[in-house]
């Protein structure tokens, strides 16, 4: 029976023979260079569906495993990083980039969460999500890591979830500028990597108390 391939950033089907993959896709922001690329990726090695994901991406379904190594190099991407227990790539609304609601870059954040800590790896997966104002549409309550943009700066939530047992966030911090952010969220990292716990954040905080987490975390 096959199994994932995390290292090819291959997931196994319901066929159980062929794969999917998700091109990685910054900040969900395409151009027509790149749709043609994957457009041309799929005919070649005749990709059975292609799925535009909740978090802004292109999923690839029905590839055979002796491709998955060209359909990377074609793509010309590296593979890989973006399955498995890590930090999957941040979710983003369109922010102030378009939006008049938009109060901060949800965007360009997502994008520097990316740089730093995209693949970085966690006890569990951990995933990020970005919302330029607080109507939320990144859905950043419902996320391990949340940031909600306001006209102070940026709100960040922890221990959201929307999977079997849904969680919503809580407030951590306030008002934070970008680089604050970023800060902050590889202090959270380190302190989730450090204790050892083979939990999704929401309950790692809830096993050892959101006061104990807050006080260690912001010192």
């Amino acid at each position: 029976m096959k199994e994932n391939i995390p290292e090819k950033g291959a997931s196994v089907q319901k066929d159980m023979e062929t794969y999917a993959i998700i091109p990685y896709i910054s900040g969900g922001i395409v151009d027509s260079t790149m749709l043609r690329k994957i457009a041309d990726v799929a005919d070649k090695y005749d990709v059975k569906i292609m799925k535009l994901t909740s978090e802004a991406r292109i999923s690839l379904h029905g590839i055979k495993e002796e491709d998955l190594d060209d359909v990377w190099e074609d793509l010309g991407m590296t593979p890989g990083g973006h399955i498995g227990k890590c930090v999957r790539p941040a979710k983003s609304c369109i922010g102030d980039m378009c939006c008049k609601k938009g109060y901060q870059d949800s965007v360009g954040m997502g994008k520097r969460i990316n740089e730093f800590y995209c693949g970085v790896s966690t006890p569990r997966k951990l995933k990020i999500a970005v919302s330029g104002c607080p109507n939320s549409c990144g859905e950043s309550a419902v996320r391990d890591i949340g940031l909600i943009g306001t006209g102070k700066g940026w709100k960040l939530l922890v221990g959201g979830n929307c999977g079997i047992k849904p969680r919503i966030g809580k407030l951590l911090a306030k008002n934070l500028s970008d680089d604050e952010v970023i800060a902050l969220i590889g202090k959270i990292l380190d302190y989730y990597n450090a204790q050892g716990i083979e939990k999704r954040v929401g309950a790692f905080i809830e096993k050892i108390g959101f006061e104990k987490f807050s006080q260690d975390v912001l010192g």
